[in-house]
């Protein structure tokens, strides 16, 4: 648990799954809205880029995705100290409000250079969210079930990635590129 966390006293904490299941499934449902949010970019905005910003340049094309794991890479170094220092569901939130202007980016985005800074906030958003996702899994169960807390997380994040991928994919062949597959987006960091 977080050692700044109060206990009453006479008051037990219970770790495992069973006993904090609801807790649990609420924080799986989260990491799959952070996954979703990635899904939305793999499949459209590539496309974005080729046929709205005409790059022709494969690896310019997919310099966000550079942008992203840079980013994200330094987020996840910080999170674990920003969690000790502010609390997990703080950090957590943080990582929300950094993504929320994401899909309005994309959507608005006059220049490729405003897709390349909605993914470096993406790598903030994911950096934080998904490692505070992880983080309060493991708070829960405890260190016997952390492997199953650890794979569950996994699991609800990347289904979402592939599915949100399948949907925009499929709403971009029906409407377009923008801004029909980006409203995913706007729904999972709004709720």
């Amino acid at each position: 648990m977080n050692e700044g966390a109060s206990v009453s006293p006479g008051s037990t904490v219970r770790l495992g799954l069973k006993e904090n299941w609801r807790q649990f499934a609420l924080l799986m449902l989260v990491n799959a809205f952070v996954g979703g949010m990635v899904g939305v970019e793999r499949t459209v905005v590539p496309l974005i880029g080729s046929e709205e910003f005409g790059i022709t340049s494969t690896t310019l094309v997919v310099s966000f995705i550079v942008s992203f794991g840079v980013v994200k890479a330094l987020a996840n170094l910080v999170s674990g100290q920003l969690a000790d220092a502010w609390d997990r569901k703080r950090v957590l939130v943080l990582g929300w409000l950094v993504g929320l202007p994401v899909p309005f980016m994309i959507i608005w985005a006059p220049s490729w250079g405003w897709v390349i800074a909605a993914n470096a906030l993406l790598g903030i958003n994911q950096g934080l969210a998904w490692s505070m996702t992880v983080i309060m899994k493991v708070d829960l169960v405890g260190p016997k079930s952390r492997g199953l807390a650890v794979g569950l997380n996994e699991f609800a994040g990347y289904l979402a990635v592939g599915v949100t991928a399948f949907l925009t994919g499929y709403l971009a062949s029906r409407y377009g590129l923008r801004p029909a597959p980006i409203y995913l987006g706007m729904g999972y960091a709004v709720i």
